[in-house]
């Protein structure tokens, strides 16, 4: 089979390396899938560069999130043969994977692979982060890289509530995109001041805010919570830490918190969990439901795949099929 490794940490375009390895064999209780969609994650390039909160074990594939088709089922028949599963693993950017049957989720029929593949990490934590909010109708949320596919589905999720939502783009042409999903106030951060538009069109200020950005992004935008607001940090795409002003945090009564959706999904019961992936399943299957999806690249194309991901105002993700 294909497989994308690399034997070192560092830029994937310079690390990873497609190799023909062996078709693993499932243990008893695990099955054999074939690997037929992945999506590229600012998680799997962090990861790869040894920036994630997961060290890889080298050598190691890259990729967290795929769908696919039971080539064989395990020996209890929890999942049988035949059956489209949507899964998260260390390792996805590969044609075969074993993983414990308790851990693939079935894919509903209607759901094309392309979705399903997708439909975990962006989606989930999208839901759980504006839950874990307590957002109610009529409140400001400001996200920051609101064009990410992330954004896009935070977005939506929010204005279904009735939270009106501020984002920031980098470019223009990202503007007529959140626009069409009806954010109320894009800003333009290379051409507009966040700290300066975000409080005199929101009457005061946001009440959260999801950040995606970390660095210089992430300490303008705590300057635009309402007194007694609450960020809520889960990404750091610019690489480098957010300057925090104690001040703000002191006079204005201000929260931040960090989320990761392995830690939210440990915390929840089971119901819960289940409820949570009826919501998100319930959502990415309507058909007013925008999932936007960039290009498609086969494993051995990977370099170009990496090459789109990393398209300055790109709209929509990158997939490696097979």
């Amino acid at each position: 089979m294909k497989e994308l490794l690399f034997e070192q940490t560092g830029q994937p375009l310079e690390v990873l390396q497609l190799k023909e390895s062996p078709i693993p064999t499932p243990k008893s209780h695990e099955v054999l899938i074939r690997v037929t969609a992945r999506n590229i994650n600012p998680s799997d390039i962090m990861f790869v560069r040894g920036m994630y909160g997961i060290t890889p074990k080298l050598p190691s594939s890259a990729g967290f999130e795929a769908s696919g088709v039971v080539e064989k089922g395990d020996e209890a028949g929890k999942v049988k043969t035949g059956s489209r599963v949507m899964f998260t693993a260390i390792g996805t950017w590969r044609e075969y994977l074993c993983l414990p049957a308790a851990m693939v989720i079935p894919v509903p029929d209607a759901m094309p692979d392309e979705v399903a593949c997708q439909a975990f990490v962006n989606p989930m934590t999208a839901f759980a982060m504006v839950e874990k909010s307590g957002l109610k109708k009529g409140e400001w949320l400001l996200i920051t890289a609101g064009a990410s596919a992330f954004g896009k589905f935070a977005i939506q999720l929010a204005k279904a509530k009735g939270i009106k939502v501020a984002a920031t783009v980098r470019h223009d042409s990202q503007r007529e995109v959140l626009d069409k999903l009806g954010v109320d106030l894009v800003i333009n951060t290379e051409t507009e001041k966040i700290q300066k538009l975000v409080p005199e069109k929101t009457d005061g200020g946001v009440h959260v805010i999801f950040d995606a950005v970390g660095g210089m992004l992430g300490a303008k935008a705590l300057s635009c919570l309402r007194p007694k607001g609450r960020m809520m940090v889960f990404g750091a795409l610019a690489l480098d830490n957010m300057p925090i002003n104690s001040g703000l945090l002191i006079f204005k009564d201000l929260k931040i918190e960090g989320f990761w959706l392995s830690t939210w999904m440990e915390e929840q019961n089971d119901g819960e969990r289940a409820k949570a992936f009826r919501s998100v399943f319930g959502f990415l299957m309507n058909d007013n439901s925008q999932i936007d999806i960039a290009g498609k690249f086969k494993l051995e194309d990977f370099r170009d795949a990496l090459k789109a991901y990393a398209e300055p105002g790109r709209n929509g993700k990158i997939l490696l099929i097979s």
